[in-house]
């Protein structure tokens, strides 16, 4: 990692002839602060401290660059967690910007403003470029960005923070970073547990390259500052309909305010839209367009959207109608540029068939970042093929976007146009309707692709949904898991309108069905965060079985988040609930999962009373499959403490009744385990078959995961026998398998990989 700021702080001092106090005097600190970083009690200095530092001991632009470099890295040793996963990164060059806006025009004086950043290498370059909604600031940044792409050769970063989204809370930084440590190719297994530390991966992971981060729709200063790189090379792009002028002060921040098109810039929008003829021959016309559209580029794009809809109606008939018309839009602006949009919207709005508006305003209700079809249609009630048409027409009025195939969303104000519309044209029970109806879909789609991602699972009982909701049915577990990745970020906000508007089942049930995915994807904050709500959510519903069900998966989160102390405490309450209901079965699961909390500690003793007490509990209620996932927990239990005798013959009990009860998925865990405990007693051959069966039948059930877990301990078997070549197969097809489902492991089969000697190598030994 180089060296640390605390050595290059004392070695240039020392250099100097400055003792502490000197030193501190000169760059007006205390003794007491020098001392603090030269022994890297602080980790990250501040960028002031940085600066004040380097004049003070008159380091040169080479020094200088070399001091704020070691200044964004951590000044302790790094946990091994963060070292392995920085390890794994270095080849990700992501490339997030959405595509550029066409027609762009203007903005020449901001343009220049930026390009000047690029010339200073020496520190961290930040632009806060910010305006009125509506006047181009994503836009800008991304136009921009694409033309400086080429000075920052190792990619771009881009999130939207929803600073400003009606009925939404701003995006926690914490979030953030975790989506950038994500695209920066650090798998969550991989991160580290604490935020400051998974902060201070990022950063680490961001100096010595050249990067464009754009952080879109910020809310404030504060929500912005952790994401912001800490090394020189990169430059930071936030906007914001706030100037955060906080970060001039504490980061040397360019602040940029955009303004409205001027009216030959509207000019030049309205003929690269319409057509040059069109536009000189009407003049004055355009100029009234302007004015009435405040010169804001998102409604002049709407004006210019239907007069390409109508090439022969005037465009001075389209000034005055802007100029009669009134809007609805004042929470949201004050001015004239506020008469103008909500002029624009409401005449799109009005101009719009009734199916069209209805779907319109329905958007304002839904609670997701962006929608797809079937959701749209189950939010109206409609059938798909009725719903196609009408997004086809609101996007040719510029009202929604299509941003990616079959996925549409809304700018910021037509977004609160549409909710608005829907609080005015749309009455209480239909809201409510609508509501109900897409948390349905949600649900009832969830479910559905959970089924196919784990068959075995215990499965919940749903309410039909409600008619005209029309859920989507994936054929298989590839089809599932790609719904479940494109529908996360819209699952988790249904979840949170779920809990504010009082939908208490579907905020537990959604939860229940999303945990497989969520775990599967190492993404247990989530998760953790989906199950409090869960456990709040089932105590307002007096439920005590949902009740256990949340504890225990929250408990379960903690436990692979490290944090035991919390995971017990939900685990001893799932219990608790399950004694209370007198519900064996309960009690039976709380223990099973009670033995897994105390196998991640490695506290096998404990594990294994916790195996054999859910092992009892079943059998007295003759939960036969029960017994027998409970008989291979204890059988792998007894694996991990070394009794592999005992394992053999719990995990063969195990087996025998999966196999009686056709439960193929069970037989196939059980399968893997004894595989797991002949390996350990050198009984390499029966091993082998062991991991065979397991395999096949996991690929019967399209159980893809655990099918990679027995092929990479197929792969283990094979390399203790010296058959580097049967190793490498088995090893390969895990990573295949788990790369695939983008899951964590596949860095573990990775590694294994890697330690095998190359094929030649082997060849001539």
């Amino acid at each position: 990692m180089g060296e640390s700021f605390g050595t290059l702080l004392r070695r240039y001092r020392r250099a100097a002839g400055l003792t502490q106090e000197a030193l501190a005097e000169r760059a007006a600190l205390t003794g007491q602060a020098v001392g603090a970083l030269e022994r890297g009690n602080r980790r990250f200095p501040h960028r002031d401290t940085i600066a004040r530092l380097a004049v003070a001991l008159e380091l040169t632009d080479e020094q200088r660059a070399g001091f704020v470099v070691a200044a964004s890295r951590p000044a302790v040793p790094w946990p091994a967690a963060m070292r392995e996963a920085a390890s794994g990164s270095g080849t990700v060059s992501p490339s997030q910007l959405p595509a550029a806006v066409a027609d762009f025009v203007g903005r020449d004086l901001h343009v220049k403003a930026m390009n000047e950043l690029l010339g200073n290498s020496s520190t961290v370059a930040v632009s806060v470029i910010s305006g009125m909604a509506g006047i181009g600031k994503t836009a800008f940044a991304v136009h921009w960005g694409h033309q400086a792409r080429a000075q920052f050769p190792d990619g771009q970063l881009y999130v939207d923070l929803r600073g400003f989204q009606p009925g939404h809370s701003p995006m926690s930084h914490a979030t953030a970073v975790r989506l950038f440590l994500e695209a920066l190719g650090i798998p969550p297994r991989r991160w580290p547990t604490s935020l400051e530390a998974q902060i201070g991966l990022y950063r680490s992971l961001l100096a010595d390259r050249r990067m464009i981060i754009v952080l879109d729709n910020a809310y404030d200063a504060e929500q912005v500052r952790p994401l912001l790189p800490g090394a020189p090379g990169c430059l930071a792009l936030v906007t914001s309909r706030n100037q955060l002028t906080s970060l001039a002060a504490s980061h040397g921040a360019r602040l940029i305010t955009l303004d409205v098109l001027t009216v030959d810039e509207a000019h030049q929008l309205l003929a690269a839209r319409l057509g040059t003829d069109r536009t000189s021959a009407e003049p004055h016309a355009i100029e009234g367009i302007a004015t009435r559209c405040a010169g804001l580029p998102l409604a002049l794009a709407i004006v210019a959207a239907r007069a390409a809809a109508q090439p022969h109606l005037p465009l001075a008939a389209l000034a005055e109608e802007l100029a009669r018309a009134q809007g609805s839009l004042e929470a949201f602006y004050s001015g004239d540029a506020a008469t103008c949009v909500q002029t624009v919207f409401s005449w799109s709005y009005h101009s719009l068939g009734a199916a069209v508006a209805r779907l319109f305003r329905l958007l304002g209700v839904h609670p997701g970042p962006d929608i797809a079809a079937p959701a749209a249609a189950s939010l109206a009630g409609l059938p798909l093929r009725r719903v196609r048409p009408l997004l086809t027409e609101l996007i040719g009025a510029n009202l929604i976007i299509e941003h990616r195939p079959g996925r549409y969303l809304l700018h910021d104000l037509l977004r609160a146009y549409a909710t608005e519309r829907a609080h005015a044209d749309e009455p209480d029970d239909q809201r409510h309707m609508a509501a109900h109806r897409f948390l349905d879909h949600y649900l009832h789609s969830a479910n559905a692709a959970d089924r196919l991602l784990s068959p075995a699972r215990e499965s919940v009982t749903l309410s039909p949904p409600r008619p005209g909701t029309s859920p989507e049915s994936p054929i298989d577990h590839h089809q599932a898991m790609a719904w479940f990745t494109a529908e996360r970020s819209t699952l988790l906000a249904a979840v949170d309108h779920a809990e504010s508007t009082g939908f208490d089942m579907h905020v537990w049930q959604l939860a229940w069905v999303l945990t497989c995915f969520l775990s599967r994807g190492g993404h247990w904050d989530d998760d953790a965060a989906l199950q409090c709500a869960a456990v709040a959510a089932a105590s307002r519903s007096s439920d005590p079985a949902a009740q256990a069900r949340a504890h225990r998966l929250l408990a379960l989160d903690c436990a692979h988040l490290g944090r035991f102390d919390q995971a017990h405490t939900h685990f001893e309450r799932a219990l608790d609930l399950a004694m209370q209901a007198e519900d064996p079965v309960g009690q039976a699961r709380a223990h099973i999962h009670f033995a897994f909390g105390w196998e991640r500690q490695r506290r096998h003793d404990q594990a294994l009373y916790h195996a054999q007490q859910a092992l009892i509990l079943y059998q007295a209620a003759g939960h036969r499959s029960g017994q027998a996932d409970a008989l291979n927990g204890v059988g792998w239990i007894h694996a991990q403490r070394g009794a592999y005798q005992e394992a053999l013959l719990s995990c063969g009990q195990a087996l025998s009744l999966h196999q009686e009860l056709g439960d193929r998925p069970g037989q196939a865990a059980s399968w893997d385990s004894l595989g797991y405990a002949h390996h350990h007693l050198g009984h390499h051959e029966q091993a082998v078959i062991c991991y065979q069966h397991a395999i096949e039948l996991h690929g019967d059930q399209g159980n893809r995961y655990y099918q990679a877990e027995a092929l990479i301990h197929l792969g283990d078997t094979h390399h203790t026998t010296g058959d580097l070549d049967a190793a490498r197969v088995a090893w390969q097809r895990a990573l295949n398998v788990l790369t695939d489902l983008d899951h964590p492991q596949a860095d573990d089969a990775r590694a294994r990989l890697h330690r095998l000697p190359q094929r030649e190598t082997h060849r001539r030994q």
